[in-house]
């Protein structure tokens, strides 16, 4: 079923780069009508990955206007006039200067909501600090060692918010009952995306040493043969079948003992000694949850 909740909701979108283009792709996969302002100059994302920024403008107007000079501004004035929710990515200060605060743009279009995409919380003693999905990582504690993350998680993980907020705001404008209809300011921080990503660690399920943090002899990555396995045996029942596959079941290194180091020790010698066509098909022989993968570079 191809559910379009945002169907006749007008977004207009300011926002550049990664989270706000794939919110807007999200809002537009939902029913919405996007159209988007660019500068002259473009959205970068354009310059450095063209697939990305194909992908995420699917089925988006694409005007440009230079909020800079008054011909710009008009052109703004008249999307916005026709909008139901503006999407930004500017910092504070930046929304000042284009005369895009919540305060002015309530005053002028009180239908209009609006969902601001920062790097941190308007709030917060860091509004006007630099900062890219890299470092709410690293500030989150989800950066480990020297090697990049494996994807953009605070990019991502905001445009989902933003997508919700917009979401909210549409639920908003059909549930409030008030006569005039008026819009809402919904804030998404990039920093509190990798916050709230950050939480199983927080929590302690993913610090070294507990279940999912490698305490665990089924939640671990094994080398194998030919490449690599992740296991995500962590419940009783799927911990049984791997030792029972591993021939572990009748050993002191049973299910009740996966934090022993000797059953670590036990089920990555039997690995080791396995192809990853072989761990294929005794996962699904099995009903174990592992996948195999290549040697890492």
């Amino acid at each position: 079923m191809n559910l379009r909740p945002l169907k006749g909701i007008r977004i207009l979108s300011l926002a550049l780069n990664l989270p706000g283009p794939a919110a807007l792709m999200r809002c537009q996969q939902m029913g919405a009508r996007c159209v988007k302002l660019e500068s002259p100059a473009g959205d970068p994302m354009q310059t450095y990955s063209p697939a990305a920024y194909t992908a995420m403008h699917q089925g988006v107007r694409i005007t440009q206007a230079d909020l800079k000079t008054a011909s710009g501004q008009k052109a703004l004035h008249r999307e916005l006039a026709k909008a139901d929710v503006l999407l930004t990515s500017f910092r504070p200060s930046a929304l000042v200067k284009l005369g895009l605060t919540w305060k002015v743009l309530h005053q002028q279009y009180p239908q209009l909501s609006q969902v601001a995409i920062l790097g941190s919380p308007a709030s917060s003693s860091h509004a006007e600090t630099p900062g890219h999905d890299l470092t709410y990582l690293a500030e989150n504690g989800l950066v480990t060692g020297l090697d990049l993350p494996a994807t953009l998680y605070a990019d991502m993980g905001g445009s989902l918010m933003a997508s919700e907020a917009v979401l909210q705001a549409a639920l908003h404008r059909h549930t409030s009952g008030r006569a005039d209809n008026s819009g809402i300011y919904l804030e998404v921080a990039l920093s509190s995306a990798a916050s709230y990503l950050a939480l199983p660690r927080a929590w302690g399920l993913t610090t070294p040493g507990a279940a999912i943090g490698g305490g665990h002899a089924g939640y671990q990555i094994y080398p194998c043969k030919n490449g690599r396995v992740a296991v995500a045996a962590i419940e009783p029942h799927f911990a049984a079948r791997l030792c029972a596959a591993a021939g572990l079941a009748n050993s002191p290194e049973s299910p009740a003992n996966m934090h022993l180091a000797a059953t670590r020790r036990a089920i990555a010698a039997w690995l080791l000694g396995k192809s990853r066509a072989q761990l294929d098909k005794l996962a699904l022989d099995k009903d174990i949850p592992l996948h195999t993968l290549e040697r890492k570079p």
